[in-house]
C-alpha cells in the first residue's frame, strides 16, 4: 500500500498533541520514474521561496537512499525538516500558496513515510 498524503485523521491526531516545542519531520520519498525527482524539486523549491525568513521550517537534511542497511525498504531520498512548533508545521500545511504546490509533491510521488519527531530531552 502506497502512502502520498497524509490523512484528515492524521493531522486531528498531530494537533491534539499537547507538545509545545521543536520537532522535526522525516521524510522518506520513493519518486515515480520518469520526472518523479524533477516534480519533487519543484515542490521543494517553491516551499522554500515560500517559507524562507519565516521561520516556519528550515531544512535540517536532505540527501539521496543508498541502500538499507536494516529492513528492505528502499527509498530514494531522505529528508528532514525542522519546525519550531507542531502548530508551525499546521500553519504551513493549512497556507493556501502552500497548498498550490502539494500538487508537485502529489505528482512526484509512488510512496512516502512522514515521521514526526522531537528532541530526545523533550517530553511527550
Amino acid at each position: 500500500m502506497a502512502f502520498i498524503n497524509p490523512t484528515p485523521d492524521q493531522f486531528k491526531q498531530l494537533m491534539a498533541r499537547e507538545y509545545k516545542g521543536p520537532i522535526v519531520m522525516v521524510n522518506l520519498l520513493k519518486f515515480k520514474p520518469d520526472g518523479g525527482s524533477a516534480s519533487y524539486n519543484k515542490y521543494s523549491e517553491a516551499t522554500r521561496e515560500l517559507f524562507l525568513g519565516k521561520n516556519i521550517t528550515r531544512m535540517v537534511y536532505r540527501g539521496h537512499g543508498l541502500m538499507p542497511v536494516i529492513g528492505e525498504e528502499q527509498w530514494d531520498e531522505i529528508a528532514l525538516y525542522e519546525y519550531p512548533s507542531i502548530a508551525a508545521f499546521i500553519e504551513m500545511q493549512r497556507d493556501k500558496q502552500y497548498q498550490a504546490v502539494v500538487p508537485f509533491r502529489t505528482e512526484a510521488l509512488l510512496d512516502s513515510r512522514l515521521y514526526c519527531t522531537l528532541p530526545k530531552e523533550e517530553k511527550l
